[in-house]
């Protein structure tokens, strides 16, 4: 894969959808000076000198009300994105036709011989019939007369296209919405000029570079580049700390992470598995001493059931980690006799848990992972199956009071029926529901999310009980009333990510982002302060400390960060916590160079492995790399010393 070539395609892509989503909106009267009202007569809305379906109204009414809450400059951000993600996505499958991941094996945005061609025209009543039924607003004879008429191939294209998005809804609703949602409506025009904005993604990159699912997590990184060069150097606002933080992680750095923590777990207790053979980066313990043996057999499981191994990616990106976690656990999985066809769906459903703050990255991170799975699963689009990959999300917006009485959840006192003089008071109910209570208690913890992401706490204890209000929220989401069903579902985004802070997981893995204390905004600087003392320096320290905090009583974490935390005297109780309370189990200093990427001497990092458990005489494994000076140098030279 040419990553060069990808540097200079999706930043290139970056301005073309943003400079294409303008100017769409201000068809709909949405501009940076402000928005104009449309006037509704019949069946037909204008706005700003354009005319529209009077169907748009309350589309263009919810991206209004986003431009008032987010601002016009951040409600284009995310549209582009947004699209973005999903031209690539279906890029992405297209070229998979022949595998049907486009069930009709038709390809949407290319043509497999007319190089400026779309065979989604050629071929367009096989894929219409292909993509109606259920969740898709398709009006055939309107296509066919769209055909018919030979001239409105856009308009043809045009609905081909979101008639495809609503499909994909059904097995990917984290990327592609259901019909009518606004973000169908900032779909710019002249889809099929040659000069598109979203040509590059077909000109621009080979087709072999698609063929891996890796390409997904470049373009993200590349697509953020410009905003990254933006804000580096100085205090960065919440909305701009994904991009000053991204960094896509080395693939053998991420095999050497994911085999010495998930891989490790595994052969602690079946030390005889053949999963070794699979694992070209795994370190094996060297001979310890006795009350080192000891302590393990105190805290290692006598059986594991693959479905409870639990592995989380805290800040999670586009999924590198998590895609690597998977390939493990497949072998796992296999080792224990369970057939290959059900074992996506099984890890998908009880293994892999991921957290961003940034929805561009849970987006592709969700994807990511579905595609891998997709390889050993044909059937796994059509199977009901919800990931565990979230964007944390901001609660100041959300008014708990009036959202509790949508839901209604103690509809049978509050029906308004006849009550006994004793009779205990509808809100003295309400006020004593420890649903509320949990509700009032996400909704202070998640006011600075887009800031604080994974580093914030939710109580162990509490994760039975948000799991219910969670399921809850689902089955009213589906089918509650007209107030429950709104409510229900402005809250999911809440209690999704609160799940996974709550539970504790055997194996933490992260390439966490690295932000030194002047780059921190107000928030987090004083959350630093008063919450991570030992680590406030930089939030890759903090991460060490919240990594082990999120780990079971036996659990690991693998991690690649600054090497600073080494050596400056500022770590200095950070390392006194490490090896005070936990173990270092092993450690690859990679020193500079260590990212390809961005080469030259700008980050000097290290790859370790730590055990929650308090070990003071382990002796752990340690590898100097620093000398390479390649991603590909470094990774020989551990190779060499392994062998």
């Amino acid at each position: 894969m040419n990553t060069n070539n990808l540097k200079k395609v999706a930043p290139r892509a970056r301005t073309a959808f943003i400079k294409a989503i303008t100017a769409r909106a201000g068809e709909f009267g949405i501009t940076a000076k402000g928005v104009s009202a449309p006037t509704v007569s019949g069946d037909v809305l204008q706005v700003a000198g354009f005319t529209h379906p009077a169907r748009f109204v309350s589309a263009i009414t919810r991206l209004q009300e986003r431009v008032a809450n987010e601002g016009f400059a951040q409600l284009i951000e995310q549209m582009a994105y947004t699209w973005f993600n999903r031209f690539c996505a279906i890029r992405f499958m297209e070229l998979k036709s022949d595998e049907g991941y486009l069930e009709h094996g038709v390809r949407i945005l290319s043509h497999p011989t007319q190089p400026q061609g779309f065979e989604v025209l050629d071929r367009a009543p096989e894929v219409i019939e292909s993509l109606m039924g259920e969740g898709v607003s398709l009006d055939k004879s309107a296509l066919l007369e769209l055909m018919l008429a030979g001239n409105e191939q856009e308009a043809l294209f045009r609905e081909l296209l979101l008639g495809q998005c609503h499909r994909l809804h059904q097995a990917m609703p984290f990327l592609f919405e259901a019909i009518d949602d606004e973000t169908e409506l900032l779909l710019p025009s002249g889809l099929t000029r040659t000069d598109a904005f979203w040509r590059e993604l077909v000109d621009g990159i080979p087709e072999a570079d698609w063929q891996q699912v890796e390409v997904i997590g470049w373009l993200y990184q590349f697509y953020i580049s410009e905003k990254k060069d933006e804000v580096i150097g100085k205090v960065v606002k919440s909305e701009d700390i994904p991009a000053a933080t991204q960094l896509f992680t080395p693939n053998w750095i991420v095999q050497y992470l994911v085999q010495n923590s998930v891989g490790r777990y595994w052969l602690q207790t079946y030390p005889d598995s053949a999963l070794p053979r699979a694992m070209p980066y795994f370190v094996f313990p060297g001979e310890q001493p006795i009350e080192v043996q000891d302590e393990y057999a105190r805290f290692t499981p006598d059986s594991i059931e693959p479905e409870s191994i639990k592995v989380l990616d805290p800040a999670c990106g586009s999924g590198h980690i998590l895609v690597e976690a998977y390939n493990l656990l497949y072998r796992i999985y296999e080792e224990r006799g369970y057939r290959s066809r059900e074992i996506p769906e099984l890890i998908l459903k009880h293994n892999l848990y991921g957290l961003d703050i940034d929805d561009r990255a849970a987006q592709l991170a969700g994807f990511a992972l579905l595609m891998r799975a997709r390889q050993d699963d044909r059937r796994l689009f059509t199977r009901d199956l919800t990931l565990h990959i979230h964007a944390l999300q901001e609660s100041r917006h959300l008014n708990i009071p009036k959202l509790w009485q949508a839901l209604n959840l103690n509809a049978d006192s509050d029906r308004g029926q006849v009550q006994d003089m004793f009779a205990v008071a509808p809100a003295t109910l309400a006020a004593n529901d420890p649903r509320l209570s949990l509700l009032n208690d996400l909704h202070r913890s998640f006011l600075a999310a887009k800031t604080l992401g994974s580093l914030i706490e939710v109580p162990a204890e509490q994760v039975q009980a948000i799991d219910d209000l969670y399921a809850t929220l689902q089955t009213l989401s589906i089918s509650g009333d007209a107030m429950q069903k709104p409510a229900a579902k402005e809250l999911l985004p809440l209690l999704a990510p609160a799940a996974v802070l709550a539970r504790r997981y055997d194996a933490v893995i992260a390439n966490p982002p690295y932000m030194g204390s002047k780059g921190m905004n107000g928030d987090l600087k004083e959350f630093a302060k008063k919450q991570f003392p030992n680590s406030k320096s930089d939030l890759f320290a903090i991460f060490i400390e919240r990594n082990l905090d999120l780990t079971t009583a036996a659990g690991v974490v693998a991690m690649i960060t600054m090497q600073s935390w080494m050596f400056l005297s500022s770590y200095e109780a950070l390392r006194a916590r490490i090896l005070g309370q936990h173990t270092i189990l092993g450690m690859a200093h990679l020193g500079a160079r260590a990212f390809d990427s961005i080469g030259g001497e700008v980050v000097s990092t290290t790859a370790f492995v730590l055990a929650r458990p308090h070990l003071p005489t382990y002796q752990g494994a340690y590898f100097r790399l620093v000398d390479g000076n390649s991603e590909a140098e470094k990774a020989a030279m551990f190779k060499e010393a392994l062998a």
